[in-house]
């Protein structure tokens, strides 16, 4: 569990001109991101646009990834469904063997009970040995995974190793790092409160706004979790903006506006999502320039 302490970057998905599988830019991508010193990879997660790829395209994403990356850092895939039977019949069907570790979201858009939320993911444990991180983002799925059933899951589950929490809600992290135990990991999903959790006993991040700054982010974490608040305050303030700036037209139309105009891939994304407008491309440059 060690391995997924610190930071780790959920992947967007490159995409050229034509709105294709930008391979040769992931690829470079994957070797900044490690080069610059972050601590695992997600891949296939919401960031991925992972809901407009085809099995097909999901397929390639995964081995340019797994090539890239060479065994040197931790590999997380996003794996997640609304239809219980439909998620086991992935994880049966998919090629799992170089990755350490699945995510799976809370199921989305019908709103299941906290018994059926429990259940889901009992299911999704009994059909796999890797370990899991559940994610809750109740902004995208209308359902909060509370924390007395995250306690029942990793309870029953040794390797349901953590949650990436997402909701937003400070009060709600504590209160899952104060309940598990001390090797389960209460990770953040929210780059704006990501210090605040490590510094209360968070074990780091699957963040956005880190693919754009990994060695300023990395170095907040670490400092976080090292417990040099101040070093670790110094670098949050610095990337505060970016944590605004990357959110206020939705992920990942900012973090792909940051990364277009760092160099690092075309600025396309598939519809329903369009591009930035016009004054977050601005606001966006005067940062990056500042």
């Amino acid at each position: 569990m060690k391995q997924f302490k610190g930071t780790g970057v959920a992947l967007i998905t490159p995409f050229d001109n034509n709105n294709k599988l930008d391979t040769n830019a992931l690829s470079k991508f994957v070797e900044h991101q490690i080069s610059n010193g972050v601590d695992y990879l997600v891949v296939l997660g919401t960031t991925a646009e992972s809901v407009t790829l085809s099995t097909e395209e999901k397929a390639v994403v995964m081995k340019t990834v797994v090539d890239a990356n060479k065994n040197r850092k931790p590999l997380v895939l996003g794996m997640t469904s609304n239809n219980t039977a439909d998620l086991l019949q992935q994880v049966r069907s998919t090629d799992l063997k170089d990755f350490d570790a699945i995510l799976s979201a809370c199921p989305y858009y019908n709103k299941p009970s906290q018994k059926g939320i429990f259940q889901h993911f009992d299911q999704l444990a009994k059909n796999t040995e890797l370990p899991i991180i559940l994610y809750n983002v109740p902004g995208r799925t209308a359902k909060n995974i509370e924390p007395l059933t995250v306690k029942r899951l990793a309870e029953q589950h040794k390797h349901i190793i953590g949650i990436k929490e997402a909701a937003g809600d400070l009060e709600q992290a504590v209160e899952l790092i104060e309940m598990n135990d001390d090797d389960f990991l209460v990770i953040s999903g929210e780059d704006g409160i990501t210090l605040p959790m490590v510094l209360m006993g968070g074990a780091g991040v699957i963040s956005v706004i880190a693919q754009a700054f990994p060695n300023e982010y990395v170095q907040m974490v670490n400092s976080g979790l090292q417990g040099d608040a101040i070093t670790a305050r110094g670098y949050h303030f610095t990337l505060k903006e970016a944590f605004e700036l990357g959110f206020c037209e939705g992920n990942p139309t900012g973090i792909k506006t940051f990364l277009s105009q760092q160099g690092h891939c075309q600025n396309n994304l598939r519809l329903p999502l369009v591009k930035a407008s016009d004054e977050l491309e601005k606001r966006i440059e005067d940062y990056l320039k500042r």
